[in-house]
């Protein structure tokens, strides 16, 4: 029973706990032992929570039995270390937060449910900076499809956990790419909602115009029933649309017959590898072949997505980790005098990822250099958004890599700064503009997952998902237990 379970998606999992074949309490101890089992080659978590998933599991099964509870609250559930968990602690990967306990959930997880079946809080790059998970003061994550590749990131744990069965999904966080380039490389469907879907509040801020709580799963459905969980305004955040949420399972297998499916030309050539490119070609010759029509569709401006994001968010950065200071919350570092306790907090803290971006972001924004730097970053985003909007009117859906490459060796990247930031190339642009994307698995490229990245205008997941649902389906790949 425990490897007929583990082998299900959360969907197939809640329909079961639903029909009282199997409860919560048991669901939660087969993901601890499958944590126990591997965690030690994955290290897909800064925190483990067995005793606390049980505690949940146990309290979930006691619900239903005075009236039932929502589909999605019974299935254990991996959460990024950047969300804010009361009384578990809440690193942000970093040393500089490492026995924070916040005292309030995040928004998201209040929305998933009372008491979510929570196994742990899933390794990260620091502060979310990252494209590999190997930037964590916890230790590097490795790949489950490859133990000496990385996994990708900021959301690599969360990766790492779903693509494990570590948990039957995941929440992780989208700055630039980091729920959508790790679910690539993993072989996992990985959603950023349109931001403002999700509430903010409780996620520990990298880059505030930017940042978005999306889901980690193992198929497109999953990432549906997942979404309408979390989904939803929040009057606490100021970016949370007070936009109605659909249900978004409810158009899932619509197919795509008649939907206007656009390539994008600049996505497809310079600096993506062959394999990627292969299988995002296959895909959507299996999307024509459903019934989509398909075209070539030109973002002039995404080519300079990539330099703009790394002004933009380490600008950001530079003012959201101005907070930690060794004065309120977190480590403290004893020293004569308050300037020199800030500076040696901030040192022996912050990982050499966080203090590089902090140092860009602080020179973009400084007198002389702002309008230089920043300003220009801020107009060609604006031109990145209207270069969507005219795509949207001649297309329902945008494809595209997820990622340049499939999954690099681990250590490979870590010394060449521009070479680990290139493998945002394909992500950038959807983040700077806000809209959702997913990124759903195609097929295989020298035996390792590539993702296919589908894009749709704001807040029309409803639709986007059911492309996905049809790439899924069109897809040479199907979700195997890793390692």
């Amino acid at each position: 029973m425990p490897d007929a379970l583990l082998n299900l998606s959360a969907y197939e999992l809640a329909e079961k706990i639903e029909a009282r074949e199997v409860s919560a309490s048991e669901a939660a101890r087969i993901a601890n032992a499958r944590v126990e089992e591997i965690e030690g080659d994955v290290n897909s978590f800064v925190t483990t929570t067995p005793e606390l998933a049980l505690e949940r599991a146990d309290k979930i099964d006691a619900r239903m039995k005075n009236g039932g509870i929502k589909l999605w609250e019974s299935v254990p559930i991996a959460i990024k270390d950047v969300l804010s968990t009361k009384g578990v602690r809440t690193t942000c990967g970093s040393k500089i937060l490492e026995n924070f306990e916040p005292l309030y959930d995040a928004s998201a997880l209040l929305n998933y449910g009372e008491t979510p079946v929570m196994v742990g809080k899933a390794n990260m790059d620091e502060f979310a900076m990252g494209s590999s998970t190997e930037n964590s003061a916890y230790g590097v994550t490795c790949n489950p499809w490859a133990l000496d590749r990385v996994p990708g990131g900021s959301s690599g744990g969360s990766a790492a956990a779903v693509a494990a069965g570590e948990g039957w999904w995941a929440l992780g966080t989208d700055t630039g790419g980091s729920v959508r380039q790790p679910a690539a490389l993993c072989g996992i469907v990985g959603l950023k909602p349109t931001y403002g879907r999700v509430s903010r509040y409780g996620l520990i801020a990298f880059a505030s115009s930017l940042d978005q709580i999306g889901p980690m799963t193992r198929d497109v459905r999953d990432s549906a029933l997942l979404l309408q969980a979390i989904a939803g305004h929040d009057p606490r955040d100021s970016t949370s649309a007070n936009v109605e949420v659909p249900d978004y399972l409810a158009e899932l297998e619509g197919g795509v017959s008649g939907l206007r499916v656009g390539v994008i030309s600049e996505l497809m050539g310079e600096g993506i590898e062959s394999g990627p490119r292969e299988v995002v070609e296959r895909v959507v010759e299996g999307l024509e072949g459903a019934g989509a029509e398909v075209g070539e569709v030109s973002l002039p401006h995404s080519r300079y997505g990539l330099p703009a994001y790394y002004i933009i968010a380490p600008a950001e950065v530079s003012s959201n980790l101005a907070r930690f200071d060794g004065v309120r919350y977190g480590l403290r570092v004893p020293a004569d005098g308050l300037r020199e306790m800030y500076r040696k907090t901030r040192e022996e803290g912050f990982g050499d990822e966080a203090k590089r971006r902090i140092m860009l972001g602080t020179y973009a924004l400084s007198s002389g250099y702002y309008d230089a730097y920043y300003a220009q970053a801020q107009k060609v985003r604006t031109r990145i958004i209207e270069d969507f909007r005219a795509a949207f009117n001649r297309y329902d859906v945008l494809v595209s890599p997820t990622s340049p490459s499939v999954a690099f060796g681990v250590g490979e990247k870590i010394d060449d700064p521009l070479a680990m930031y290139a493998q945002d190339i394909c992500a950038v642009p959807v983040s700077l503009a806000g809209i959702p994307a997913i990124s759903v698995p195609g097929g295989l490229s020298n035996g390792l997952p590539v993702g296919v990245q589908l894009m749709s205008d704001h807040f029309t997941e409803p639709m986007l998902l059911r492309a996905a649902r049809a790439a899924e389906q069109v897809a040479d790949f199907e979700f195997t237990l890793k390692p």
